[in-house]
């Protein structure tokens, strides 16, 4: 009998099934032998680097377009989809969205500052246009608008940068890339070697924290558990026997790692070596030269 109300509780919730074998996917790692796949870690952190800088000093929408053509061109050849690149930029939009909206609209449109708030960036034939009352001294601000797609457009192209870095290249190669950057620290007698240990072992627990935070949700909605109704307090009160085995079961990963490290003599020597260390390739040394030459051009020329 008991188990019969159980199983009926149960399917009075039919929404939760979806959720209790919902999987977080934080690999964004895309297989593949293209030549962005193929191009040095090293090379593409430079050129992402050089890039955002370009994307904050160019001023005119025919840089900005160019710059989006680098970026949409790099993810096409690098044959990520586009589905999965656009749709990570999902929470992004809701927040532009509100900023546009925010710096196209003025409560005071006769105010020189609601239209020139936004920095010396062009804003096309638009800078001409006078301000729209709609309610009052309520209205929109075409050059405002303009502007604020400008903004816009130039964080989603960072953010964009960053993904395709991100699906073609492995956590591995960024750490070893980070190591290279880092060494030169050690003049300054920086642990290099430590630092880059700890960002690769947190890169590692990013995907077993959420696959363990999954199974964890996954048991207790099997048993009955409902995270949906209720207050806030009441909601957050419902977590807890789910928060509460993760961060065990983290401490308990984090003191197995530190004793098999232990175990086998970590840092007993002063400097660790590689497996297979890298050196750049020519056709990475080209590829650098040549997005360092267009980043600087457009950012020199636009």
């Amino acid at each position: 009998m008991g188990i019969a109300c159980g199983l009926s509780n149960v399917s009075r919730r039919p929404a939760l099934w979806h959720t209790a074998t919902m999987q977080l996917r934080l690999n964004t790692y895309i297989p593949g032998n293209t030549a962005v796949h193929l191009c040095d870690a090293r090379v593409k952190l430079v050129l992402l680097v050089v890039y955002s800088i370009t994307l904050f000093i160019v001023g005119t929408w025919i840089g900005l377009f160019i710059c989006s053509g680098l970026c949409l061109g790099l993810a096409f050849v690098a044959k990520v989809p586009p589905g999965r690149l656009f749709g990570l930029l999902i929470p992004l939009y809701v927040i532009l969205l509100l900023t546009v909206l925010f710096n196209g609209f003025s409560f005071d449109v006769a105010s020189p500052a609601a239209v020139y708030g936004l920095g010396n960036v062009s804003s096309g034939i638009f800078s001409d246009w006078e301000a729209v009352p709609l309610i009052g001294s309520f209205g929109l601000v075409p050059e405002g608008l303009v502007r604020g797609l400008y903004y816009a457009l130039r964080i989603i192209l960072l953010v964009m940068a960053s993904l395709v870095v991100s699906f073609t290249t492995t956590s591995t190669e960024l750490i070893d890339a980070l190591y290279d950057f880092l060494k030169p620290l050690r003049a300054a007698r920086v642990p290099t070697e430590d630092v880059a240990m700890m960002a690769s072992i947190a890169l590692r627990f990013i995907p077993l924290t959420a696959e363990e935070f999954s199974r964890v949700a996954a048991a207790s909605q099997a048993r009955a558990a409902n995270f949906d109704e209720g207050g806030l307090i009441r909601r957050i009160r419902a977590w807890q026997p789910v928060l509460i085995p993760v961060f065990v079961g983290l401490f308990r990963r984090a003191d197995n790692l530190a004793l098999a490290m232990e175990t086998r003599c970590y840092a007993m020597s002063p400097t660790r070596t590689r497996l297979a260390p890298k050196s750049l390739a020519p056709s990475s040394v080209l590829a650098l030269c040549v997005g360092l030459a267009l980043c600087i051009l457009t950012a020199i020329l636009l």
